[in-house]
């Protein structure tokens, strides 16, 4: 049985770092998240196609048009 209540992404550990977004028609974004939503809606900041020649500043993503995302910017490690 499917649980009622669906949590959303957990992109904490993401925040305020660069990421590099795959997405719908072979499309590649490089940004910084600065917010998501439980839809995977994301906000980056300072981003640029990843070819690098087109700047798009401050954009939103719809979440059904992300494939796969990865970070540029090393992950913190968890203290144990």
């Amino acid at each position: 049985m499917a649980p009622k209540f669906q949590k959303g992404p957990d992109l904490k550990r993401f925040m305020d770092k660069k990421l590099k977004f795959s997405m719908n028609g072979n499309r590649k974004i490089i940004g910084t998240l600065r917010g998501y939503d439980a839809f995977l809606n994301v906000v980056l900041e300072e981003a640029k196609s990843a070819d690098g020649d087109n700047y798009l500043g401050t954009i939103v993503i719809r979440g059904n048009s992300i494939i796969q995302f990865e970070g540029i910017d090393r992950l913190a490690a968890k203290a144990s």
